[in-house]
């Protein structure tokens, strides 16, 4: 009862300490860039729902400028000490909303379509795995570390969205633009799969072991 008590205890003070953590640093230049990454959303959306030239080019833009922020922030607040559980958990939900958004946007306006739907299918499907899988491993204090695979993936999949967000009005720059994307998007694919898979195995190896 004793060691049950004092579990209990380091878990109410653990989490004090997070809160603390998250409230003294929710306005800081690391978390602003998260924010406004999260608000690139919306405008990225909206540009190609309007469609035309301009809003796509535009759209590559706004992309651009979040994917450039992801790496800023998580930087700034490791450099600055600024890290924070508030902002761990923005910064997945900002990359995953941003992917998950342009995907959809894409599929949509028929810039993927066919069987590249199935490699935006699995990337999705993937991301929504692995953070069911994440939220319910942070229950039980055990964190999997990205592997550097993971790192490549999450470039792949970067670009290609760069290539596809332009779409057709990228012809007249690049020929051929739409192709290099959508090779892309499914090396991408492949790459998650593999991913997603080795971070189940982590992940479930620690759901399943003896106590």
């Amino acid at each position: 009862m004793t060691s049950e008590l004092h579990a209990d205890l380091r878990g109410a003070e653990r989490l004090r300490r997070d809160v603390n953590l998250s409230r003294r640093h929710a306005l800081s230049l690391p978390n602003m860039l998260t924010y406004g990454r999260i608000a690139a959303v919306p405008l990225v959306g909206a540009c190609i729902f309007i469609g035309g030239a301009p809003f796509r080019w535009a759209a590559l833009g706004i992309f651009a400028l979040a994917a450039i922020t992801d790496f800023f922030d998580g930087y700034l607040a490791r450099a600055w000490a600024q890290q924070s559980p508030l902002g761990r958990m923005l910064d997945s939900i900002a990359d995953k909303v941003l992917v998950a958004a342009c995907l959809l946007m894409l599929a949509w306006d028929n810039t993927i379509t066919g069987w590249s739907v199935w490699a935006a299918f699995v990337i999705l499907l993937r991301e929504v795995l692995v953070s069911g899988l994440r939220e319910f491993l942070a229950e039980l204090r055990v964190s999997v570390p990205a592997t550097q695979l993971a790192k490549y993936k999450t470039t792949a999949q970067m670009i290609s969205l760069g290539f596809l967000l332009v779409g057709p009005a990228g012809e007249t720059v690049l020929p051929g633009n739409v192709t290099i994307g959508l090779g892309l998007l499914w090396i991408s694919a492949l790459l998650t799969l593999y991913t997603g898979y080795d971070y189940f195995r982590a992940g479930l190896r620690h759901v399943l072991e003896d106590d």
